[in-house]
């Protein structure tokens, strides 16, 4: 026991040092050259060579010193796509073209790293990692509930004999709500898709640290459930209301989806350390697993080739982890469905 729990200390000194180990970059949307390249692009609509559309278009979509009849198309409007976002995107890649050649490093522009366009979504590489991990989820839960409703025995009112499965069901709908918000966001960045892929994000974080603490500690009793998740949901009710109605801060959530995470992953270490479950070893690579992806997700570095970024490797990571998730969910279900069996002759 004594060397299981050095290996939990272990694991959480990795946690540490990865939360502290962010690196930082200066903003580029402060240089004269770009703010210059922008203020002039929104006066003529035009990069060098390169003009945009929406230019030519009002805020509301309507044509400049044009008929009704000449309104942007909706299926262009929806984006949200306008004058000065396009002079933004093109004088970024512009600017940093000559940073390149000048062979200086590339910078951040609004706390971002510049990243290429495909189509007109933002970040490519992370929203089919994202697409893709929703395709795992989904096949997860759809295995997980043939394997508790036609596989296992059933109670004779009809119910699973497994206790948490009420909590998985519950689970892999919040966690693939966040995946779609995650997905629309990074395809365009704006306040509503923020407001909607952080709220979701803070959700799953909240509901995956009660998951953790129900099932780690065997907890049954009703008023000890309702013990555990009341103040973890005031913690996120707290936090979304704060984005949503005072103040978008990108910092802040990112400090409490961090630390939330990090107490889960605690809990699970400590009970990856100590358990006799016969699919231990699916629990403590789960562990594992999630301590390098938060790692992943707190590196920061330019985007290779201008498409992959820290964060669409985190996303990638994110692939495996949730087969492996469920993998462990199944077998879970059959260990404790034997046990209660077993019970209940």
């Amino acid at each position: 026991m004594a060397r299981n729990l050095r290996w939990v200390l272990l694991i959480v000194a990795v946690v540490s040092w990865c939360l502290v180990s962010t690196l930082e970059a200066s903003e580029g949307d402060a240089d004269p050259l770009y703010k210059s390249c922008v203020d002039q692009c929104q006066k003529t609509g035009c990069v060098g060579d390169n003009c945009f559309q929406h230019c030519k278009f009002s805020a509301d979509g309507k044509a400049i010193d044009g008929p009704w009849y000449m309104q942007e198309p909706l299926y262009l409007r929806w984006k949200q796509w306008d004058c000065q976002s396009d002079c933004q995107y093109e004088c970024m890649m512009t600017r940093e073209e000559e940073r390149k050649r000048n062979g200086e490093k590339p910078t951040k522009y609004f706390g971002k790293w510049p990243l290429k366009h495909v189509y007109g979504i933002q970040e490519p590489v992370s929203v089919a990692f994202s697409a893709l991990d929703l395709a795992i989820q989904f096949h997860g839960w759809v295995s997980y509930f043939i394997l508790v409703y036609y596989n296992l025995p059933l109670q004779p009112n009809r119910k699973t004999y497994y206790e948490y499965n009420g909590l998985l069901h519950i689970y892999a709908i919040i966690v693939m709500n966040s995946l779609f918000w995650s997905g629309v966001c990074h395809s365009r960045d704006v306040a509503l898709t923020e407001r909607l892929d952080y709220s979701s994000a803070t959700v799953l974080a909240g509901f995956s640290l009660i998951l953790a603490i129900i099932r780690s500690f065997s907890i049954h009793d009703k008023s000890a459930k309702v013990m555990v998740t009341a103040p973890i949901l005031a913690v996120v009710a707290t936090h979304i209301l704060y984005l949503n109605f005072y103040n978008l801060d990108e910092g802040l959530h990112r400090k409490v989806i961090i630390g939330i995470g990090a107490v889960e992953l605690v809990v699970w270490g400590v009970w990856a350390a100590l358990t006799s479950h016969p699919s231990k070893w699916k629990l403590r690579a789960f562990f594992v697993s999630s301590i390098l992806t938060m790692c992943l997700r707190m590196l920061d570095f330019p985007p290779y080739k201008g498409y992959v970024d820290a964060h669409a490797l985190w996303r990638a990571a994110g692939i495996p982890l949730s087969y492996l998730w469920w993998s462990f969910a199944c077998d879970d279900a059959v260990f404790r469905t034997t046990v209660l069996l077993k019970k209940s002759k």
